[in-house]
């Protein structure tokens, strides 16, 4: 065989490694869901968000909660019996207001025990879906954070509160905060049903005013005390098969980490590198 063909059979096998790879590691998370869902006796749903890159031009790119993710959760939830558990895994930024809320309502209308699994953060949309569990488990310095609604790249909040203040304001400022008061009621009223399966009435409706009125910043973390101190039902441990199983999400290949570690005492460390000849360390 000439240089040639070898050449063109290392493209070959170099383009079809990717997809070779992408294949492997979708077997590797079914075989771990469905070890999961042994496990657990439930339905297990995973709704993960990492940053990943396009396949030509390398740009990096963000995923978050949108009406296919919506498409793909409730028909899971549908195709689960009656009675039977499900446990949805959670891993997002947030997304569309519509998105989370379908899945949101759908899993708190089944007819059985729902459990949101937090290993790292759910964040607005995210933690939307999870106050429609019956528990959930969240790791030591995993964090939640505030429903309230987004107009572009404003917080409703914040546009409501630049109309209130004293002067002239264009008729784009006064109906942005028009939409922005009837956002925050919406997002506002959902959360207070959600909120009512787990506590009275009135500190339902006052933790739901916390998170959808503009309390806090919209990425602010409530971590596990702060979620305790609202009434949240959360337990602190996400088992070790969730926490594995984020392993199998990897962020995209091709840059160096930015985080790498020794795990102990013992552990080995890595080769130490040669110098070239006649360089010597500063």
């Amino acid at each position: 065989m000439d240089a040639l063909s070898l050449l063109w059979l290392f493209f070959i096998f170099a383009s079809l490694q990717p997809a070779l790879t992408r294949q492997r590691m979708l077997l590797q998370r079914r075989t771990a869901l469905r070890s999961i869902s042994k496990a657990r006796g439930a339905t297990v749903i995973t709704l993960i968000h990492r940053q990943e890159s396009m396949s030509l031009l390398g740009f990096p790119i963000v995923r978050y909660i949108d009406i296919d993710d919506a498409e793909d959760v409730l028909r899971a939830i549908h195709d689960t019996p009656p009675g039977r558990p499900i446990e949805i895994i959670l891993h997002t930024p947030g997304g569309m207001v519509i998105a989370a809320r379908q899945i949101a309502a759908a899993l708190s209308d089944h007819d059985g025990p729902v459990t949101a699994v937090v290993p790292h953060y759910a964040m607005s949309g995210g933690t939307l879906i999870a106050l429609a569990a019956d528990e959930i488990l969240v790791e030591s310095h995993a964090a939640l954070g505030p429903v309230d609604p987004q107009l572009g790249q404003y917080p409703a909040a914040s546009l409501i509160a630049v109309a209130e203040r004293p002067g002239d304001h264009d008729d784009e400022t006064l109906l942005m905060a028009d939409v922005g008061r009837k956002a925050i009621a919406q997002v506002e009223g959902f959360t207070t049903r959600l909120l009512q399966r787990h506590l009275a009435a009135d500190q339902a409706r006052a933790v739901a005013h916390a998170l959808a009125s503009g309390v806090w910043t919209h990425d602010h973390p409530l971590l596990p005390d702060d979620l305790r101190a609202l009434g949240l039902p959360i337990a602190e441990g996400v088992p070790a098969e969730e926490r594995d199983l984020m392993t199998l999400y990897p962020q995209p290949t091709g840059r160096t980490p930015a985080v790498e570690y020794v795990p102990g005492p013992g552990a080995p460390l890595p080769p130490r590198r040669r110098l070239p000849s006649g360089s010597r360390r500063g």
